[in-house]
């Protein structure tokens, strides 16, 4: 059951240069969730995915290290979203106009698996979230939000007592529901500041979201060995990986958990 859970919740990273093929794929009963992607280069060619000109033409070209589609995010979209693998060949034809002819380019794609079949619930703020499944299925926590999102929740209208509509959310919620309803026929919690703390500004009204599955096969899926390609810092775009290491924390949180 920790090995399907840690399938789930984890941010999956890929990558290949022109010419390369990418491979994506989720467990069992989940799908793909495409999170972010980039094509283009934004690291010089020795740091990653090498020109395969030979050298001296090489140095006759100024090598583009400021080039991006903008297509990239919807093409993986239409390839591969909702489906539980896709492969498919790296090339500019892809993305349509090449951006920068004559630099070797890279596709990087993150991503997520989601489950097949999943349930939400919210609370108000200061009432208790109970969640259950059937006899003999358990409880496996997708995702989970405490405080005010930008869109609101259609369970608890935001009322304006003079407070600005800023979004605002716990950082430790998910860690939270993962503590206490993993593995659990039922369980509940108050969705209160008591239980998460106050990520807002006093007086903003707050509510919990959860998405979560029942699985009555908790042992069928085991821990994939197979790792995804690490990159450094360097080879991120910008506003990745605060989101990548906030992951990463939540899945070490949960491993000393269990």
């Amino acid at each position: 059951f920790a090995g399907y859970i840690s399938q789930v919740l984890k941010n999956y990273t890929d990558h290949a240069c022109d010419g390369e093929y990418v491979s994506l794929r989720c467990p069992h009963r989940t799908t793909i969730s495409i999170q972010s992607s980039f094509y283009g280069r934004i690291v010089p060619s020795h740091q990653m995915c090498p020109s395969r000109y030979p050298h001296s033409y090489a140095t006759l070209i100024k090598e583009d290290v400021a080039c991006s589609v903008g297509t990239s995010l919807q093409k993986m979209l239409d390839e591969c979203q909702d489906r539980r693998s896709c492969q498919f060949l790296v090339n500019s034809r892809l993305f349509g106009t090449d951006p920068c002819p004559g630099t070797g380019k890279y596709l990087i794609v993150w991503y997520k698996c989601r489950p097949n079949e999943y349930k939400s619930k919210v609370a108000c703020e200061d009432d208790k979230l109970r969640l259950s499944c059937k006899k003999s299925m358990v409880i496996a926590i997708y995702s989970a939000i405490f405080g005010r999102t930008q869109g609101g929740s259609l369970e608890c209208p935001y009322q304006n007592l003079g407070m600005p509509m800023i979004e605002c959310q716990s950082a430790t919620a998910l860690q939270l529901m993962i503590k206490r309803c993993h593995g659990k026929r039922s369980c509940s919690i108050y969705a209160s500041t008591y239980e998460f703390g106050d990520p807002c500004y006093p007086g903003i009204q707050k509510h919990l979201n959860v998405i979560y599955t029942c699985d009555n096969t908790p042992l069928l899926l085991p821990v994939d060995e197979t790792q995804p390609p690490v990159l450094t810092s360097s080879m991120e775009p910008v506003g990745v990986s605060t989101e990548m290491a906030l992951l990463s924390n939540i899945l070490a949180a949960y491993a000393f958990i269990t």
